[in-house]
C-alpha cells in the first residue's frame, strides 16, 4: 500500500496530466486479454496518447484540484485513462481498436475536453471527426474558393479587353 507521500506525488502527477492533455479519455477495460491491452498500449503510443490504469481515488483527488467537475459518476471500477494533446486521438484509436477487434468489453465511460467532462456518446461522436490534417485541409480549400472566384472575376475585364484588343489587330491586319 503507497504511503501518504507516494499518493500526494501520483496525484500531482495525474494533476499535471489533465492540464497538460486536451482530451482525456475513460474506459473500462475489463474482459480485454494481455494480448489486446498491450497491443491497445501499442497503438495508443503511436498515436502520442498516454494510457494508464490509475486509482479512481486518486483521478478524483487531482481533478477536484484541477477544477474539473462531474467526473465522480464515471470513477467505479477499473478505468483506463488516456491522456492527448490532441482532443480526438485518444477517442479515435479506441473506437478504431474496438472496431478492428469486434469488442464488446472494452466500453468507453467518458472525456474530459479541455476541462469539460463529456459522456461517451459525446466520446463516440469525437471519435467519428475528421482528423485535424484533414479539417485543416477543409478549411484551407474553403478559404481558397472565393479567393480563386475573386480573381477569376478581377480577370473578367482584362480577358474582355485581350479580345478587344485582339479583334482591333484583326481588323488592321484586313485593311
Amino acid at each position: 500500500m503507497p504511503n501518504m507521500e507516494e499518493k500526494v506525488q501520483v496525484v500531482s502527477e495525474i494533476k499535471e496530466k489533465f492540464e497538460q492533455a486536451s482530451g482525456i479519455i475513460l474506459a473500462d477495460y475489463r474482459g480485454l486479454t494481455v494480448a489486446q491491452v498491450t497491443q491497445l498500449r501499442t497503438e495508443m503510443r503511436q498515436a502520442g496518447v498516454e494510457y494508464r490504469v490509475l486509482k479512481n481515488s486518486l483521478v478524483q483527488r487531482a481533478a477536484n484540484e484541477v477544477g474539473v467537475e462531474g467526473l465522480e459518476s464515471y470513477l467505479k471500477g477499473p478505468t483506463a485513462f488516456a491522456f492527448s494533446a490532441d482532443p480526438v486521438a485518444p477517442a479515435k484509436v479506441i473506437m478504431e481498436f474496438v472496431k478492428a477487434n469486434k469488442l464488446k468489453t472494452l466500453k468507453i465511460k467518458a472525456g474530459v475536453l479541455d476541462g469539460k467532462v463529456i459522456g461517451a456518446e459525446g466520446v463516440k461522436a469525437l471519435a467519428e471527426l475528421p482528423s485535424r490534417e484533414v479539417l485543416l485541409s477543409m478549411v484551407v480549400r474553403a478559404m481558397q474558393g472565393p479567393l480563386t472566384g475573386m480573381a477569376n472575376v478581377l480577370q473578367g475585364p482584362i480577358r474582355k479587353m485581350a479580345y478587344a484588343l485582339e479583334e482591333v489587330r484583326k481588323l488592321k491586319e484586313a485593311q
